[in-house]
């Protein structure tokens, strides 16, 4: 899929990260429709990327309805917008956990459902979803981000094979901590046991790189992260042992506690 000329379609574009990719998309010649819930937030970057604006809160049904008549013709969905949803389930009230279920993955389950027939129809165009390490993962205090990412996971990798042979691709993002911008870097904590983190260039880089090549799945991440998420995804109960000898917990505590102050 060439990015060039292209409607893109980019959620979360306020959220550190998606700013990032909104200025690679502009660069690369995409005609660009940015989303969010402030107008005072957009403004900026209508101006500074020449793109059109939809305000949109992507926890409402309606709303995200009404993003997808008005983003018609896309042929590039990125979907990045997510909420941190850290901390332990109990702590969560029902409405809670509705807005991070809708925001996380109801929402770009419609968008990619009611953008899609368009691109086939057109024989051309991408979808691709913004998910996290924590999709392949468990780990303490997550249980709620860990549901969201994992069915966001799921979703993209299914739904590619439901649009193979169409021309249109479907592919999954998945970085691991990122420093300078995003959720975890506006958190102040630091990784368990060292763990080196990416920048959101690496981030960035990953999903055009999804985009134009078509790969189903890129996990930004250094080797050593990579490798073992991919053994916790296969041996949780090991998985959990690692964690706590790493010192993960000191980790989780502080992102819960910084994510619980935000919210």
């Amino acid at each position: 899929m060439h990015i060039a000329g292209a409607t893109v379609l980019l959620t979360g574009v306020t959220g550190g990260i998606g700013g990032a990719i909104a200025a690679e998309m502009a660069a690369r010649g995409a005609r660009l429709i940015l989303t969010g819930r402030r107008r005072e937030a957009l403004e900026p970057l209508a101006d500074r990327y020449g793109a059109r604006t939809i305000l949109a809160d992507l926890a409402d049904a309606d709303d995200v309805l009404r993003l997808t008549e008005e983003a018609a013709g896309t042929d590039i969905l990125i979907a990045n917008a997510a909420l941190p949803s850290s901390g332990d389930l109990l702590d969560y009230t029902p409405a809670q956990i509705d807005r991070a279920l809708a925001v996380n993955l109801r929402a770009p389950a419609v968008l990619a459902r009611m953008l899609a027939p368009g691109m086939v129809d057109r024989g051309r165009g991408h979808i691709c979803f913004v998910g996290s390490l924590s999709g392949m993962a468990a780990t303490r205090s997550s249980s709620l981000y860990n549901a969201t990412k994992f069915g966001l996971r799921g979703l993209s990798l299914a739904f590619r094979q439901d649009l193979h042979g169409t021309g249109v691709g479907v592919s999954i993002v998945q970085p691991g901590f990122v420093r300078e911008l995003g959720m975890f870097a506006d958190t102040g904590s630091a990784t368990p046991g060292g763990v080196r983190t990416v920048s959101p260039r690496q981030v960035v880089k990953g999903v055009t790189r999804a985009i134009e090549r078509d790969v189903a799945e890129i996990n930004v991440a250094p080797l050593e992260l990579r490798f073992l998420t991919r053994i916790a995804s296969q041996f949780p109960g090991f998985a959990e042992r690692v964690q706590r000898r790493a010192g993960a917990e000191k980790t989780v505590d502080a992102i819960v506690a910084a994510q619980r102050t935000a919210r």
